[in-house]
């Protein structure tokens, strides 16, 4: 009897669709800046639940063709729950350059670019952003180069990572990216 009525005063109390509420994943429990509005965003609030492929892009390097397939992969899979999360970064070659206006411009109007950009971001050791500080420390990777990729699942941990010559359609991510969806609960 006692439970019956905790559990309805609790269920009264915090509503009974939160109340179990899944605890932020360690790996997205991080604020960043997105390039659009430059508002603040909590990636574990944004995307908790979904399939993340989080990619340091630049705009002006041998890969830089890949927005394209990114761009395919994010319109086949989104309404599956997959995000393509780009962090441009100039950490490599000085190969972004721009200001995060000339970012978005040139990923809008040469790729189409949808999926969601952030503000520049520093992704090599010692200078990493937390977040890619963290990716590095589950992965036991750095990026090497620019459109290194981390397949984050929807439970929030990491599956894998790929080298930037991999292409994000290349046989292997899109699988991993498949299998993950499977198991995307909405």
């Amino acid at each position: 009897m006692k439970y019956f009525i905790f559990a309805v005063f609790t269920t009264l109390l915090f509503g009974s669709s939160q109340l179990f509420a899944k605890e932020c994943s360690e790996l997205l429990n991080f604020n960043v800046r997105t390039l659009h509005n430059r508002e603040q965003l909590n990636l574990c609030e944004a995307y908790q639940g979904k399939v993340l492929l989080v990619v340091n892009t630049a705009s002006k390097c041998a890969y830089t063709h890949q927005y394209d397939s990114l761009e395919k992969l994010y319109r086949q899979y989104q309404q599956q729950g997959l995000v393509v999360l780009g962090f441009p970064s100039n950490d490599f070659g000085q190969q972004e350059p721009g200001s995060e206006k000339q970012i978005r411009d040139f990923c809008s109007v040469t790729y189409g670019v949808e999926f969601p950009l952030f503000g520049k971001t520093h992704v090599t050791h010692p200078r990493a952003d937390p977040f890619y500080r963290k990716l590095a420390e589950v992965s036991g990777v750095y990026p090497q180069w620019n459109f290194h990729k981390y397949l984050i699942g929807s439970d929030g941990k990491l599956v894998t990572n790929y080298q930037s010559a991999v292409d994000p359609l290349d046989k292997r991510v899109v699988n991993a990216i498949e299998t993950e969806l499977k198991r995307v609960r909405f």
